[in-house]
């Protein structure tokens, strides 16, 4: 029994399934005359591996010129690593710009778009409890792959179309993690409280959770094991979680020391957490993480404790989703647009404070900025100031500003 499941593990973490299934989606090699083996595959090959390369690769081993709208370099670069990856084809465009966005749905953007467009323009208590999942979901994520330490998918014979993570661990996928978390969160926390199909929701669910899931071995940074096991954790963290988030919930916004006690503990977290042997973006994200969950829960306290934002009351609810117009539209929009340019103005301002500061603090040389983020006396309070205040500027200081202009 234990060998049989060892056997379909090894299976599934193998990374010629993730180079096959790029291949199936049009995703190939771009290699310069020369770099491509005699028969068109790569040393260490399996015997079954399959035609690989096959109809790209001469028989002198020289590569076929590309087509220049069909090369491209790996998308989201590392700044800090400087690593930029080697050239590939696509083949496919549109699962190429599907899968791009299926990957984006777990990236820095989309969280600072995502979730104050919930709380801006849509529901602000199902996006503060909605954060309170991601946090841990993506924290105790982020920790179990640094416990486990399994390596991302190797190169050849997969093809990295982003480098950004390649520095972190792979097992799970934390993406696959947040793709799944978040969506269904969402669907358990707005039925019932508004009025829509639940076949329509869960479908809904299913294909954001399916592409992000997808979009990970596309992109060449997760085997389908990685991306399997993210999934059934964010599952687990879900049974475990959700039965206790209207507690946490309370409890963040009624009790007098909830302030202190969520910067304490998250602050904790991220201080006892991170052994890392080298540097990877893994503690730096997951400061970032811990950092908006505590900026956001201290919002929320403060909104309570002043009266802003006041939660609605039994009697008027469920909600009825408002009849789309143009009107509806365009006021959402600008509220978007007015809320994310501040939250980009705090995030540019705190980080050009805390980073010397935290280099002064510490005795570090700030001559070079990327050396300097990467050691974790200036990541972590540079990471920890700058998306604390971001996610305190989500809960309070944008809806305060958009009410003063009348448009809250």
């Amino acid at each position: 029994m234990g060998s049989g499941w060892r056997r379909v593990c090894d299976s599934l973490q193998d990374p010629w399934k993730v180079a096959r299934f790029q291949q199936l989606c049009g995703v190939e090699s771009y290699f310069p005359s020369g770099e491509a083996q005699p028969n068109g595959t790569f040393p260490g090959e399996p015997e079954d591996a399959g035609p690989r390369h096959r109809k790209d690769c001469q028989a002198n081993g020289t590569a076929h010129p590309a087509l220049p709208q069909d090369k491209k370099k790996p998308q989201r670069r590392n700044s800090l690593t400087g690593e930029v990856g080697q050239e590939f084809l696509i083949r496919n465009r549109f699962l190429y710009y599907l899968f791009c966005l299926g990957t984006e749905l777990g990236n820095e953007l989309f969280y600072i778009s995502f979730f104050p467009l919930c709380i801006w323009n849509i529901d602000p208590v199902v996006g503060r409890k909605v954060i309170v999942i991601w946090v841990w979901v993506m924290y105790l994520g982020q920790c179990t792959k640094d416990l486990i330490r399994w390596p991302r998918p190797p190169s050849p014979p997969v093809v990295k179309l982003e480098v950004f993570y390649n520095t972190e661990y792979g097992m799970p996928s934390t993406h696959a993690m947040s793709g799944t978390a978040i969506p269904i969160s969402i669907l358990l926390l707005t039925y019932g409280r508004w009025q829509y199909p639940f076949t329509f929701g869960l479908i809904l669910a299913l294909i954001w959770c399916s592409l992000v899931c997808l979009s990970r071995v596309y992109m060449g940074m997760h085997s389908i094991l990685d991306v399997i096991a993210g999934f059934l954790y964010a599952i687990l963290i879900l049974i475990v979680f959700h039965p206790a988030l209207e507690i946490i919930d309370n409890f963040n916004l009624t009790y007098k020391y909830a302030p202190l006690i969520i910067i304490s503990l998250h602050l904790a977290m991220g201080i006892f957490s991170f052994t890392l042997d080298t540097w990877s973006t893994s503690r730096g994200d997951t400061a970032q993480i811990l950092g908006s969950g505590a900026g956001v829960a201290c919002g929320s306290h403060f909104n309570y404790m002043l009266g802003l934002m006041v939660d609605p009351t039994p009697k008027e609810l469920p909600f009825i989703p408002p009849s789309i117009t143009v009107t509806l539209i365009g006021k959402a929009m600008l509220k978007f647009l007015i809320g994310v340019v501040v939250l980009l103005l705090l995030r540019a301002a705190m980080k050009k404070i805390s980073i010397p500061l935290a280099c002064k603090v510490f005795g570090i040389p700030c001559d070079d900025i990327r050396k300097a983020r990467q050691r974790m006396e200036v990541e972590l309070p540079y990471r920890y100031i700058t998306y604390g205040f971001v996610g305190f500027g989500a809960m309070v200081i944008v809806p305060y500003l958009l009410t003063c202009i009348g448009l809250h």
